[in-house]
């Protein structure tokens, strides 16, 4: 946390949240969290104080018959695995907290997201929690999001090999599936394999896997995978293995035995354009830059397919290719970049293009994970084909 020189830093893990009755959704940590510390469990804080170098995890409380049913962390294992100076309690933390109210006039910690007026779902409430308590007790709360953001998109060596190693199994996975592609009669079935593949070899899921046949693949995060595959259709499969935190994201769109000419013809585009976007890729290229080239290749594409007639017809352009080009790729399957103006060596990001025809119920998405390196950028899940 140098970039905040001698501040002080409180921060939250996330809470557990409902998924039915009395029962709880599996859990994931807040990614800047579990950056910091290291710690999977929930309701934990963490504080960093700058001027004096030491930090704190502040526990829980954790009711017996919780600890009786779930489990809990052991401070000691807290303490060792987050390299903290020392675990205190929720009261000691806000006694705590009291007296370096009055050697800091500014607490750095997490707003709200800037997405969360994009977002169909209820935020998980424990950054915000924390946050209102933080407002009360100290004289200015700043966030230190973006600071965060930039410092994880630079990713270090031992981040790289997780990542690499999550797009190995993943690609891995593709390929044995690709394999049989045409033995499949129903989306869960390609989605069962791939959880096979994952779980097999210890990972997880690092999202919803999407696997999207015929129209499916229109709505950009179809994940019901419950329909019955068509042999005239295409089948768009984005799916990433999670190993050691860090996650892949790839797509392919494969055909079927009876795919039409047409299908065909718009995934040949789509593969294309994938090709040259990646090539732009290299440290120093300017992000505006890159995505007014992402623009023209994009337009062009569109316009041999005759879905628009010209590059001025931008109405047509973001409704046959309607998301971003890249995003960020690490800890969070889209994880920020820090807003950078130029791409530069470690950050890890997606290239993406797609194409969807919803009035002729095809889409096409073709996605691979690229490091920038010193000197150009290196494509992670190369020796995965994207042909049909």
């Amino acid at each position: 946390m140098n970039t905040v020189g001698a501040a002080l830093v409180v921060l939250s893990a996330y809470t557990t949240t409902q998924r039915s009755n009395d029962m709880a959704h599996v859990f994931d940590q807040e990614a800047n969290f579990w950056w910091l510390t290291g710690i999977e469990a929930p309701d934990w804080r963490l504080i960093i104080d700058g001027k004096t170098q030491k930090s704190w995890l502040v526990a829980p409380r954790v009711e017996s018959h919780v600890e009786l049913f779930d489990g809990s962390l052991a401070h000691d294992e807290a303490k060792a695995v987050s390299g903290v100076d020392g675990v205190v309690s929720r009261e000691e933390a806000a006694e705590l907290l009291f007296k370096l109210a009055r050697q800091h006039d500014v607490v750095f910690g997490l707003d709200a997201p800037p997405f969360k007026e994009y977002v169909p779902f209820t935020l998980n409430p424990a950054p915000a929690t924390l946050w209102r308590e933080l407002k009360k007790t100290f004289q200015t709360t700043k966030s230190c999001r973006r600071e965060l953001a930039r410092l994880r998109a630079i990713k270090q060596l031992p981040e790289i090999e997780m990542i690499k190693q999550a797009v190995e199994l993943t690609t891995g996975a593709f390929t044995d599936i690709y394999a049989q592609i045409d033995t499949f009669t129903h989306e869960y079935e390609v989605e069962a394999a791939f959880t096979y593949a994952f779980q097999h070899k210890g990972a997880t899921h690092a999202y919803d896997p999407i696997v999207a046949s015929g129209a499916h693949a229109c709505t950009l995060h179809y994940i019901e995978n419950r329909a019955r595959i068509d042999d005239t259709s295409m089948m768009l499969l984005d799916v990433g293995a999670r190993i050691g935190g860090y996650a892949a994201d790839i797509t392919r769109t494969y055909a079927r035995s009876r795919t039409s000419q047409r299908g065909r013809d718009i995934h040949h585009a789509v593969e294309l354009a994938h090709a040259d976007i990646i090539a732009l890729l290299r440290p120093g290229l300017s992000v505006k830059e890159y995505s007014e080239k992402v623009d023209s290749i994009m337009k062009q594409a569109l316009i041999d397919l005759g879905l628009i007639h010209s590059a001025g017809d931008a109405k047509g352009y973001r409704k046959y290719f309607p998301h971003a080009i890249s995003h960020g790729l690490g800890i969070d399957v889209h994880d920020s970049l820090g807003n950078p103006e130029v791409f530069v060596p470690g950050m890890v990001l997606t290239v993406e293009p797609g194409i969807y025809i919803p009035e002729e119920g095809i889409g096409v998405r073709l996605e691979d994970d690229i490091l920038i390196t010193e000197t150009a950028h290196h494509n992670l899940s190369a020796r995965l084909p994207s042909s049909l």
